[in-house]
């Protein structure tokens, strides 16, 4: 079939992850519509940009305006099936699917390389499409994350494609995790720690998710694993899976050392069976070696050469929201996609090491971050701080009667406080502006820690701070 005739509709279309995907479509030659409940740079940005059409809200009636879709895409699992645009869809006959089965039937290839775990899937996926890209492997490529030196998503022609593999689920109809859709011939495995408590109530639940993932690449496909991380090796145990391993520790095939970590990047090297490779990476955080060394494991396993792959590596900026400079003057922002526990104390680490001065964080958690049963990750998880705010919350759809109710802002404050005593909720997005930018002072640094856009807070502390 003509690519060029086709026309998708995406509803919920200012996701990062499925403007990404209206991106490839649309630069693959398809008439791309879609709708949102709002629509804020930068991808809105992005979606202008590539000459995709979309409104706000939900209106059947718009749907079909120069010609009816031949497929409709619902993003994530925010998408009711009371919405009207979904209504309208089944009404119409007009097949509709999620994102995870539209990856499915339209960028996954022949080698399929998977990127996932707890964290490190979205950096992973980005930079190892960036190689392929260099390689002139051509491939097929999703990410969840905006990159700052490619498209973020692409279709191609070619055998080979990268995605992202999402735990989470599928819809909102559909619990099963959004990489049980992907299947993998080459799997990137980054990590795996307790996360999503309100989708996985228990450890075991989690953790058999990703064992089902490790069991489904076939006996000659290829694993690439970190095993210094304990989860990790808890699934390949359990699964009896051999992995090309890469971590810090010399007994990995391809082990990480002697990392140098400034405001300007990171320098190592990786030695692969005695042989040492000198890496430059000008993206921030002491982990992202942990990701770096993990592409240039998968990259070098698929038989890309490391002349290749370093110079890559070298060009590549990062991604929107992983340690991304917003500002840098006398205070500098950051913006970092780190909506849990676990990912905030990381990147306040890795923040601490190369800045002296205050740092003062704004934390807005997901929603696996504001289950009572995530409360005891938050001890010491903001130790690298001195100041931490708690912005008005998103608010979260509960089921009417449900004991389990997340944390709101002022439960999560005293959470935090038990181990970090400068905690406050500002519920006021102006007056928790305020307050950031008159505590910051020359040398200090303001970070947004979380997944939501903060409602164009950083904006004006920016703003603010010129």
């Amino acid at each position: 079939m003509s690519s060029g005739t086709k026309h998708i509709h995406i509803i919920g279309i200012c996701g990062v992850a499925t403007s990404a995907i209206a991106i490839a479509f649309a630069k693959k030659g398809w008439k791309v519509t879609g709708s949102d409940k709002g629509f804020y740079p930068p991808v809105s940005t992005h979606l202008t940009e590539a000459g995709i059409s979309f409104y706000a809200g939900w209106h059947p009636e718009k749907i079909a305006e120069g010609g009816k879709p031949d497929l409709i895409m619902i993003g994530g699992v925010g998408t009711s099936p009371s919405n009207p645009e979904v209504i309208w869809a089944k009404e119409n006959n007009t097949p509709i699917f999620p994102y995870a089965e539209i990856i499915r039937d339209y960028f996954i290839k022949k080698n399929s390389i998977v990127t996932a775990g707890t964290w490190g899937k979205t950096t992973t996926s980005s930079l190892l499409s960036f190689i392929l890209l260099k390689a002139g492997k051509d491939p097929s490529y999703f990410t969840g994350g905006l990159s700052l030196s490619h498209s973020t998503g692409a279709l191609s022609d070619s055998d080979w494609s990268v995605v992202e593999g999402d735990e989470y689920q599928t819809s909102i109809s559909d619990k099963k995790p959004k990489f049980a859709y992907y299947s993998p011939t080459h799997l990137l495995l980054t990590s795996v720690s307790w996360d999503h408590a309100d989708l996985y109530p228990t450890e075991k639940a989690y953790f058999d998710t990703f064992e089902k993932l490790v069991a489904a690449v076939p006996k000659d496909g290829v694993i690439v694993a970190c095993t210094d991380e304990p989860g990790v090796r808890q699934v390949l145990d359990a699964t009896d899976r051999a992995a090309i391993s890469f971590g810090k520790d010399w007994t990995t095939d391809y082990c990480y050392h002697d990392v140098s970590h400034t405001q300007k990047g990171l320098e190592f090297i990786i030695t692969h069976r005695e042989v040492p490779f000198t890496i430059f990476s000008p993206m921030l955080g002491r982990f992202n070696a942990e990701n770096i060394t993990a592409c240039f494991a998968m990259a070098h396993e698929i038989g890309i050469d490391p002349e290749v792959i370093i110079p890559a590596i070298a060009e590549f900026k990062g991604i929107k929201r992983r340690f991304e400079k917003r500002f840098e003057g006398d205070v500098t922002v950051l913006d970092c996609h780190a909506p849990t526990a676990e990912k905030a104390a990381s990147v306040l680490e890795s923040i601490r090491e190369v800045y002296k001065n205050k740092i003062i964080a704004i934390y807005e958690p997901n929603i696996g971050g504001r289950q009572r049963a995530s409360a005891s990750a938050y001890d010491n998880a903001f130790k690298n701080a001195d100041l931490v705010l708690i912005p008005h919350l998103t608010k979260l759809k509960v089921v009417e009667g449900e004991s389990n109710l997340p944390m709101e802002g002022a439960e999560l404050t005293e959470t935090i406080k038990k181990t970090q005593p400068r905690v406050e909720c500002i519920e006021d997005d102006t007056q928790l502006v305020t307050h950031a930018t008159t505590e910051a002072k020359k040398g200090d640094v303001v970070v947004f820690l979380g997944s939501h856009g903060f409602r164009g807070m950083i904006e004006e502390v920016v703003k603010k701070l010129k």
